[in-house]
């Protein structure tokens, strides 16, 4: 996530009117790194395959291969999600606009099921030292044993008998199954979208049904990732330089 541009050994970085140093950044990462994991994020971010997880394997990839890995994963993928949220708001943009009006009724559903990511995010990113915190959220084993977890939950959800409730009638209990397969998510490896999918074909939404509400389900999750990271780099300064964190 910081900056060398373009893999050129420059010694400043230029960001407007405003020149840095780059060794006043504790790491360098070029925009060619970071254009690749937003690239992995895009591609992987739709799909129930883990997007974080194969962020964590991408980035130990660049290191492997002596590129400049993130020094700050997190921070990264917290961004790169609020660059994905943007298409989620496009594409469910109708039935965003619905919950303001004949679908009111979701959005306390949607309140409910997101209390349970937030506990567990915060437990760790406030409970835990940043290097614990690293050491789950950026662990390159965790991600590969959580995998064959994830292909285990879509192979149980295709086999269920096909649902018949929509979302509009989720109940509080199946907002926070479905919440609650969510915050599991949070784990490298294990996919949100395919978590809370499975999860809400498991109580009994139709499978069109579980997939928007597992979406709708992901805006206030990204957004209060994003604002508690925006916060925490206003307040700490960000190890990545901004134009490089735009770019992905």
């Amino acid at each position: 996530e910081c900056g060398k541009i373009g893999n050129v050994h420059n010694t400043t970085l230029v960001a407007g009117s405003f020149a840095f140093p780059l060794s006043a950044f504790p790491f360098r990462m070029s925009y060619l790194e970071v254009l690749i994991l937003a690239v992995v994020q895009g591609l992987t971010e739709f799909l129930p395959v883990s997007s974080s997880g194969h962020l964590v394997v991408v980035n130990a990839v660049l290191d492997a291969l002596d590129k400049a890995p993130t020094k700050d994963l997190l921070e990264v993928s917290i961004t790169l999600h609020l660059g994905t949220l943007a298409s989620v708001l496009v594409y469910y943009r109708r039935e965003i606009a619905r919950l303001f009006g004949e679908d009111w009724k979701v959005l306390p559903m949607l309140v409910l099921g997101t209390i349970p990511a937030v506990i567990v995010g915060l437990g760790i990113k406030k409970g835990l030292s940043e290097s614990a915190a690293d050491a789950v959220l950026e662990n390159v084993l965790l991600a590969g044993l959580m995998f064959p977890v994830t292909a285990v939950m879509l192979v149980w959800a295709f086999r269920q008998k096909q649902g018949e409730q929509p979302y509009q009638r989720v109940t509080w209990r199946q907002a926070l199954l479905i919440g609650a397969a969510q915050a599991l998510a949070i784990l490298p490896g294990i996919s949100r979208s395919g978590a809370t999918i499975a999860a809400g074909i498991g109580v009994g939404l139709d499978r069109q049904s579980a997939s928007t509400f597992a979406f709708l389900l992901a805006i206030p999750a990204i957004l209060g990732a994003g604002l508690l990271e925006t916060l925490e780099v206003i307040e700490q300064g960000a190890n990545t330089p901004l134009p490089v964190l735009a770019v992905g």
